[in-house]
């Protein structure tokens, strides 16, 4: 039988319904024979997961998702297979995490001048992790009745056209590659069918971030087209960059998108990551 494997997901150290441990025996479970540790910004769940995963049987990848100031936006996976260094990470996100908190502080400030009660530590207690954003604020506005849904809450709010939108601090995608890199991972662009490019368009633009020292792509994920896959494939093959491949799986904070399915077409092969652990090993020579 085929070896599947999922090497974007997220638990509630970030943005993910999950635990860390609930995330991998999820996994082992339906078969999967990998699992990456993907979490926004952060690597506070990875292990746990990895000890969950020799718990049960099923290898767990260090890994994070970084966000990098690019329109309309831009994510780098780091991923640290065969690697403790993954800890290091830490020091080189700290600026990153200190954004994200002032950004809450100012989107909690404005909803309270807006005439709605919320505190940091309501949304603290909902986000479990350490690492906070607007999802878990917009589950805070869900829970006190201020709106119907997440999807309301952005939408009145939160959006980039809400009543308390603030932009966060973000790394320029060359520091974001070069963070990943210094602690030995492999700087991967996530999801590149977000960016909305043509093929010529996202060749300049791999390019670009090749010369930064991208080492990978996301050729394989829950929302590409086969035409985008093929697509990115070739690109792959053009740059010299490594493939990956998930689901981007958030559990029920993300309806329809299933770990390791994705949205029911997405099927990751172990291949990918016997390459990943090949061009890694070469890296550290």
């Amino acid at each position: 039988m085929e070896k599947i494997i999922d090497l974007h997901t997220h638990s509630t150290a970030s943005d993910g319904s999950m635990s860390p441990a609930e995330l991998v025996r999820h996994a082992k479970a339906i078969g999967l024979a990998a699992i990456a540790l993907t979490d926004h910004d952060t690597v506070d769940g990875v292990e746990e997961a990895i000890n969950e995963g020799k718990r049960s049987g099923i290898e767990v990848i260090p890994g994070i998702e970084i966000s990098v100031r690019y329109k309309p936006e831009m994510h780098i996976l780091g991923l640290f297979p065969d690697c403790d260094k993954y800890i290091n990470i830490r020091s080189e996100l700290y600026v990153v995490k200190k954004g994200r908190q002032d950004r809450n502080r100012k989107i909690i400030n404005r909803l309270n001048e807006l005439g709605i009660e919320i505190t940091e530590d309501e949304v603290k207690n909902v986000a479990m992790g350490d690492i906070t954003g607007r999802p878990h604020i917009a589950r805070v506005l869900v829970a006190k009745e201020y709106v119907k849904n997440i999807n309301e809450a952005f939408d009145i709010y939160l959006s980039k056209d809400g009543l308390a939108y603030f932009q966060r601090f973000e790394l320029e995608p060359a520091d974001g590659i070069k963070a990943i890199r210094k602690s030995g991972g492999i700087p991967v662009i996530a999801h590149p069918v977000f960016l909305r490019k043509n093929y010529n368009e996202m060749d300049e633009l791999l390019g670009e971030l090749k010369g930064y020292g991208l080492a990978g792509i996301e050729a394989y994920y829950s929302e590409n087209t086969k035409e985008d896959t093929g697509n990115f494939l070739r690109l792959a093959i053009k740059h010299g960059l490594v493939v990956t491949g998930g689901s981007d799986f958030h559990g029920i904070f993300k309806p329809g998108i299933e770990l390791g399915h994705g949205s029911g077409g997405l099927k990751v092969p172990y291949e990918l990551l016997d390459k990943l652990r090949e061009f890694q090993n070469n890296m550290n020579k």
